[in-house]
């Protein structure tokens, strides 16, 4: 079986979690025996804040790169790269927004109900179009790019030969589209996140169009979780009969062992944020209870690890809370800092406000960190042997945080238990789940 997958991100070249989903399901389906041409695109030098690009040479008139980048050269045997001159930056850098973001929901007093927090306005991601704006966390002319993505890669599947088409999240949907109309072949959709997720009810139209249209082109849509299929169903109109749910893993391999830092202070206990610093993923909850658990804890130290665009206005949010001390903006994190931050870690929180999957968390149970997740999370469909907590309750948040600080028998069972659950999460079992999509996909 031959793939042509459209992803817009791939390790070390990530700024989020979809690009280590696609490491392990191109791994998974590596060691499957399944080939897949992985087209990505070629992000200008200047594209990513935490990494410069490096691509091989041009074909001329073809307009694509026919060898892998050095850095993924030797990790795979049936998977090839190709990278195509565009430039999909859909985040913008914190500092490109500093001083311009909108101010973020200030902390009320009162109930723990979605009164206390109000949520964010939603970006005006329309203006990504002419350039981005001051308030989008989309950086240039991304839909500009998305169109120029799909002509480059339906100029590639001329010469490609595969059985099936298979696109990861929106701003490669009219590229599978396009691939999928200039071959024959059936498209499949990979549902990471919706608009939905990332702007709530005030979704930007353009980018539901491009998603719906993405959904209803394909023969099979894959979601990674029920909460994101019931999205899918429910605002995007799509037969219930061709969505299928694939759940996310993480690396069944050696997490390594980076040497440990010197702790911060001796008795400070460390509670890790690890993910975007976006609305989306509920920064603004995450110091709203940390500011309750400091009033009754003085030996607790908060870590912010991400960047995104609320990152300045999550500073002076703690700075205003009054726990600016206690709260640390490490910024992008990767590799052996990744390791080294779990390492230090006695709790990670996952306060987003809506999650598709999460793979952060199996990542935390993989070092021995127990974790925190909110209800609205497609992993708290899967992980049993985590604590579990409405986004919006910061009281019970604060309350659940403080448990696994004062009580090193609960934080040992949390952290015994999710070690071995963890285990039954392989790439290699959601790659065979997909490997049946997609010959449910050629059979239909």
């Amino acid at each position: 079986m031959r793939i042509f997958m459209l992803g817009w991100e791939f390790p070390p070249f990530i700024s989020g979690g979809l690009g280590t989903a696609c490491f392990g399901l191109t791994k998974g389906l590596d060691r499957q025996g399944v080939e897949v041409l992985f087209v990505l695109p070629r992000p200008v030098a200047t594209a990513a804040s935490h990494v410069r690009i490096v691509s091989p040479a041009s074909l001329g008139d073809d307009d694509a790169d026919d060898e892998s980048p050095p850095e993924l050269q030797g990790l795979f045997h049936n998977v090839r790269f190709r990278t195509v001159p565009a430039t999909l930056r859909p985040y913008a850098r914190p500092e490109d927004a500093a001083g311009r973001r909108r101010a973020a929901p200030a902390v009320r007093g009162g109930g723990t109900r979605s009164g206390s927090l109000s949520r964010s306005a939603p970006e005006d991601v329309a203006a990504a179009a002419g350039g981005g704006g001051p308030d989008s966390p989309y950086g240039g002319d991304l839909f500009g790019e998305v169109e120029r993505y799909a002509l480059l890669a339906r100029r590639l599947a001329r010469r490609e030969e595969f059985d099936l088409v298979h696109a990861h999240d929106w701003m490669t949907y009219p590229a599978g589209i396009a691939a999928s109309a200039q071959s024959g072949r059936p498209l499949v959709v990979h549902v990471h996140s919706t608009e939905f997720d990332r702007s709530g009810m005030h979704v930007n139209q353009r980018i539901y169009d491009l998603e719906r249209a993405g959904m209803h082109a394909a023969v099979r849509v894959v979601c990674v979780s029920h909460l994101t299929r019931n999205i899918v169903l429910k605002h995007y109109g799509v037969d219930p009969r061709k969505v299928e749910v694939v759940y996310n893993a993480i690396d069944d391999g050696d997490n390594g062992s980076a040497p440990v830092p010197p702790a911060i202070e001796r008795d400070e206990k460390i509670v890790l944020f690890l993910g975007r610093i976006t609305m989306q993923k509920g920064p603004e909850y995450f110091l709203a209870a940390a500011k309750r658990v400091l009033e009754v804890m003085s030996n607790v130290r908060f870590v912010m690890a991400g960047s995104g665009d609320m990152t300045r206005r999550c500073i002076e949010l703690a700075a205003e809370m009054g726990i600016g001390h206690k709260v640390l903006f490490p910024g992008f994190l990767r590799g052996d800092d990744i390791r080294r931050v779990f390492q230090m870690a006695d709790l990670y929180v996952m306060p987003s406000v809506s999650e598709p999957f999460g793979i952060t968390p199996l990542e935390a149970l993989s070092h021995d960190v127990p974790v925190l997740i909110s209800k609205q999370s497609g992993v708290a469909e899967v992980l049993t042997h985590a604590l579990k907590v409405d986004f919006w309750d910061v009281d019970e948040m604060a309350n659940k945080i403080v448990a696994v600080l004062r009580h090193p028998p609960l934080q040992s069972a949390l952290r015994d238990h999710g070690r071995m659950e963890v285990a039954r999460f392989s790439w290699n079992d959601t790659a065979a789940s997909l490997v049946k999509v997609y010959e449910a996909a050629l059979g239909g």
